[in-house]
């Protein structure tokens, strides 16, 4: 099986899909970019076609309404988008923390490219940490990521990771505050973007209350079962119920104690461990055809999808 990803650079521990090149801290933003593979740039030209002709080779026409995107390196084709499209190019999303690392002290920790060049992401540290009951520690930061198959606009969120299974848990308040998304007909602002994503602690501290709460809200079995049951079976699709009674199967063990940190006070017994269930299950043993795939799924698709809404759920029993 082909790896979806197609190189990326980390500093710290081996991320726990276990791939990448490890680099030393307080690198340069042009190591980061050399290193992760986001040295390419994102060409483009018009699309072009032949036309039939007898005998000969006929014509070459432009379609001027859409055009071609290609690597510079490789030449690899990418996509077909609107002559409208706006690129991004990969070295902007890591241009988009050069301040952020040099003067308030975030940290680069993962940068890559996914699908062949299709995707390419950031992921930094900021220096928002919170510690709930039993020590348990979860850390803030900001992930940027972009696709030119149209699979993603340019989006920037904050998001958290539990330092002791390390899942990850975009942030993402009840009024949809704190993600900013930058649709690919408009022109990419990393300035703009980040005064609307609001580089500051209210939207971290707002989502760890919700995490203390939830930390504080005991759980019956049945309340426990009730949960799983919703956030399993929200997919319209009745053949999915069987993977759905597996799904939760494993969650609830993970819950029952067999989970990573399911044994802290913030977790056991506690809305915030259902939602720690979920989130492990996502991150670490939901099946994917690869590591690759599973990262993919886990920021960007279904992984990220089922995690919001098992958040979601969570949130309502402390309402």
């Amino acid at each position: 099986m082909s790896h979806q990803i197609e190189s990326m650079a980390y500093v710290n521990q081996v991320p726990w899909h276990g791939l990448g090149n490890r680099l030393g801290e307080n690198n340069s933003i042009e190591i980061w970019t050399q290193q992760s593979g986001l040295n390419f740039e994102i060409k483009e030209t018009p699309v072009r076609f032949m036309t039939e002709s007898v005998g000969s080779l006929g014509a070459i026409m432009s379609f001027p309404e859409q055009k071609v995107l290609y690597r510079s390196d490789t030449k690899a084709a990418l996509s077909v988008v609107s002559s409208r499209y706006q690129v991004v190019q990969p070295k902007e999303i890591l241009e988009f923390y050069r301040d952020l690392t040099e003067i308030s002290g975030y940290q680069l920790e993962t940068a890559g490219v996914l699908k062949g060049g299709r995707k390419v992401w950031a992921l930094a540290r900021t220096n928002q940490s919170t510690t709930l009951k039993g020590n348990d520690t979860i850390n803030g930061y900001i992930l940027l990521a972009t696709a030119c198959d149209g699979s993603l606009a340019t989006s920037a969120f904050p998001t958290t990771v539990r330092v002791v299974c390390q899942n990850t848990l975009a942030i993402a308040l009840a009024n949809g505050s704190g993600v900013v998304k930058v649709p690919h007909s408009t022109i990419f602002d990393a300035k703009a973007v980040k005064q609307k994503l609001g580089i500051s602690v209210s939207s971290f501290d707002s989502f760890m209350y919700q995490m203390k709460t939830l930390s504080e809200r005991k759980v019956k079995n049945h309340e426990a079962m009730n949960y799983f049951l919703r956030v399993f079976n929200d997919q319209c699709d009745p053949s999915t119920t069987l993977t759905n009674e597996r799904a939760m199967t494993k969650v609830q063990a993970l819950f029952d104690g067999n989970g990573k940190g399911a044994e802290l006070t913030s977790a056991k017994g506690t809305a915030f461990g259902l939602l720690n269930a979920v989130t492990e299950y996502c991150d670490h043993l939901r099946r994917a055809r690869s590591v690759d795939h599973r990262l993919e799924s886990t920021w960007f698709g279904s992984s990220a999808n089922l995690k919001q809404r098992a958040l979601d759920h969570a949130l309502m029993m402390i309402a």
